[in-house]
């Protein structure tokens, strides 16, 4: 069959190749316009290089149009590829021949025999074009102006969904329009989109894309909507397919932006799936070519200017990158360079990086530079960013503690010990990667900044409610050294079989729980290779990737966070309830609290409850000693359960029925429920309900028959099908 090839697919093609001849074109022009008059330069180089490039794709073209019969006006038929081809070697497709030629007329390598290794990065929409995009010559960086781009693709299965309503809610906070206002989503065509309706049509949806797009002069823009409704325009001509997207601009930080969420669909209602080349490369150039016709070319002050701005930076720039690449293996470094400002711009950072204590002089012009230059000053700009964040957090509040008082919770640190304290802010350290910050004014009289990784492993906080932080364990697990020692027996495989074999006091249920260990590995590290019959292929070096997986794991939710109370610390000095201030009343070792910030405020709070519960009866003093009644914590939570269940009663039209150690417990499991006492399961049985303790292995299995036996102060839960059929046990 020979294929049709339409006027407007032709034209679409030109523009492509087109595209970076002429963005060479116009910064020719812009650099060499004064300059050349009194060097002699030409200006118009490159409308040579492009007569070239139109030479050469003419010649393509011409034996595809010649050749073919036209039908009507709209189309024509070439005859692709060399007619009879001999040998074993495959004709070149056309796209290649064009692009070749292309890359040939702009100066570059051609593209004729190229082969790389297949990483995936060309499959979805968009990969010629971001190849394209992506091939333009290594100078246009400096003389174009910078925009940042930070993509994310997010799946909505699972709690996916969920955390899209929440990205939703926190892209259009208070706070973030240039008035200080609450920010307001736009569309295409429309200044003002409703967000609940955008998240209504993409329930469903397989994912969505999460872009933030902030140029580097954004300043300049007085509003953002124009620029991003034409980079959305130019998408959608690259990619070949309707989007359907909103966005909100912030100015709420020194770098203006705009978060962009596009819906996983195209105007086919099919997976939208964009190459990873076009994401990492052609879409910044177009948002870029966009800002340039704007704003113009950047000039030689503009970049000396920026430049030299980096020397004092404590973060990692462009001068360091620039250091890393000439420097040698041993990292030694000239700090000579080719002009004048050049190399004042390379002494003045490495001096600065001598004060670091990042660099070493080793003669007139030679410098040796620290090992781990990049990480550490990568580190020295995160350092600085949260340092930042906590005073802007302490200026809203209009209190600052000392800087002794404020600190940054290492949980990989040796000496890390878990935190207890009360939550000041939630917010969003990097919008891109989805890592979320928690401030905690904790029982030791400091506020730390804690990184919890990843926004979905933490619920929502209201602010005042009390937590316990502890940092997660990365050490290896005894499962992974059963696997290897299944493995070692088994030439180098592991199965169900194989354990039971190797362990005949092993349940098939325990072993199980092996198989989900290793494909979790598999799916976030490629740690472990499956086979088609399901058999486990480990490695002799199984430990030590099983050390990498949960360094992996630590690095997406470094630390584990345990609310312990909803409530702010004021509400539970009353409270008809068994609150964190009674469990650290009878505690054997209650967290110390210092007579500073919050440790003063809960020591005060502690002593009105004791106050309270005497009133209540619940507890005695003499001789200045307080003794608490045997059973209070059970009797507490028992009231606050005992009303909250009449009150669910009058709402579901069920009775409630209460669970007692010992006993079966057995129905839906329909929700949580948040009480002062702490969160409990409500699982519906056939005329009644009740509430148990719950956990977070249940949120998978919302509308589901649960079983289980209360025992003491929880509920033994195990999942898995039995010979009975599906049961939760």
């Amino acid at each position: 069959m020979v294929p049709v090839l339409r006027p407007n697919t032709i034209s679409y093609c030109l523009h492509i190749v087109f595209s970076g001849a002429i963005s060479d074109f116009r910064h020719q022009v812009a650099e060499r316009g004064t300059k050349g008059r009194r060097r002699g330069g030409n200006p118009r180089l490159s409308w040579h290089r492009f007569s070239a490039l139109f030479g050469q794709v003419m010649l393509l073209l011409q034996p595809a149009v010649s050749g073919a019969g036209m039908s009507s006006d709209d189309d024509f038929e070439p005859r692709l590829g060399r007619m009879r081809a001999k040998g074993n070697r495959r004709a070149r497709k056309y796209i290649s021949r064009v692009l070749a030629a292309a890359n040939l007329a702009r100066g570059g390598v051609g593209l004729v025999g190229r082969r790389s290794r297949f990483d995936g990065s060309r499959i979805g929409r968009g990969s010629g074009v971001g190849r394209v995009l992506g091939s333009r010559d290594r100078f246009a960086a400096f003389r174009a102006r910078r925009v940042i781009i930070k993509a994310s693709t997010v799946k909505l299965a699972g709690k996916g969904f969920a955390a899209a309503r929440a990205h939703m809610r926190y892209v259009v906070r208070d706070g973030t329009s240039r008035e200080g206002e609450r920010g307001q989503l736009y569309g295409a065509e429309a200044d003002k989109v409703d967000g609940k309706t955008y998240l209504e049509r993409a329930e469903g949806d397989r994912h969505q894309f999460r872009f933030i797009v902030s140029p580097e002069d954004g300043a300049e823009y007085d509003d953002l909507k124009g620029l991003t409704r034409r980079l959305m325009m130019r998408m959608e001509e690259d990619l070949g397919t309707k989007l359907d997207w909103v966005a909100v601009d912030h100015f709420n930080t020194g770098h203006p932006h705009t978060h962009i969420i596009v819906r996983g669909k195209d105007d086919l209602g099919k997976d939208l799936i964009i190459a990873r080349e076009y994401i990492a490369h052609g879409m910044r150039e177009r948002a870029a070519e966009l800002v340039d016709l704007d704003l113009g070319p950047r000039t030689t002050d503009a970049i000396q200017a920026k430049l030299h701005g980096e020397v004092e930076q404590e973060r990692l720039t462009s001068i360091d990158r620039a250091l890393l690449r000439d420097a040698d293996a041993g990292g030694l470094v000239s700090s000579s360079a080719s002009g004048a400002f050049d190399q004042t711009v390379r002494m003045g950072r490495l001096r600065k990086l001598e004060r670091l204590g990042l660099a070493n002089q080793m003669g007139a012009a030679t410098w040796r530079l620290a090992p781990d230059l990049a990480g550490t000053l990568k580190r020295m700009g995160e350092r600085g960013d949260i340092i930042r964040t906590m005073q802007h957090a302490f200026t809203a509040r209009g209190t600052t503690p000392a800087l002794a008082d404020q600190a940054i919770y290492e949980p990989a640190a040796p000496d890390a010990r878990p935190l207890v304290g009360r939550v000041f802010e939630r917010g969003l350290s990097d919008e891109a990667g989805d890592r979320h910050y928690l401030l905690v004014e904790a029982t030791d009289g400091r506020t730390h900044y804690v990184d919890i990784g990843k926004g979905e492993n933490v619920e929502p906080l209201a602010n005042g409610a009390i937590v316990r932080i502890e940092p997660v364990a990365t050490a290896v697990r005894e499962a992974d050294r059963t696997i290897t020692d299944v493995a070692a027996g088994n030439g180098g495989r592991y199965t169900i079989d194989a354990h039971l074999r190797h362990d005949p006091t092993a349940t098939e249920a325990f072993a199980e729980t092996h198989v989900r260990r290793l494909e979790a590995m598999r799916r976030l590290t490629r740690g472990v290779t499956r086979e088609a019959d399901g058999t486990w292929v480990i490695a002799p070096d199984h430990l030590d990737r099983a050390g990498a997986y949960e360094a992996a794991r630590a690095r997406e939710r470094p630390v584990a966070v345990e609310i312990r109370s909803p409530q702010p610390l004021e509400k539970l000095v009353g409270a008809e309830a068994a609150t964190w201030l009674d469990h650290e009343l009878v505690a054997a070792d209650p967290v110390p609290l210092r007579d500073a910030g919050f440790g003063h405020d809960a020591r005060e709070a502690q002593a009105r409850r004791r106050q309270w519960l005497v009133a209540q009866g619940f507890a005695e003093e003499a001789d200045g000693r307080t003794t608490y009644r045997p059973g209070m914590i059970a009797a507490l939570q028992r009231g606050e359960l005992l009303r909250v269940g009449a009150q669910l009663s009058r709402e579901m039209g069920v009775p409630f029925a209460e669970s007692e150690p010992g006993m079966n417990v057995s129905g839906i499991y329909r929700r949580p429920i948040d009480t002062m006492s702490g969160r409990f399961a409500l699982v519906e049985k056939s005329r009644e309900f009740t509430l148990v303790p719950w956990r977070p292995v249940l949120d998978r299995h919302v509308g589901k028959s649960v079983s289980g036996i209360m025992r003491g102060d929880g509920i033994s839960w195990s999942f898995g099908r039995g010979r009975g059929g599906p049961s939760i046990a």
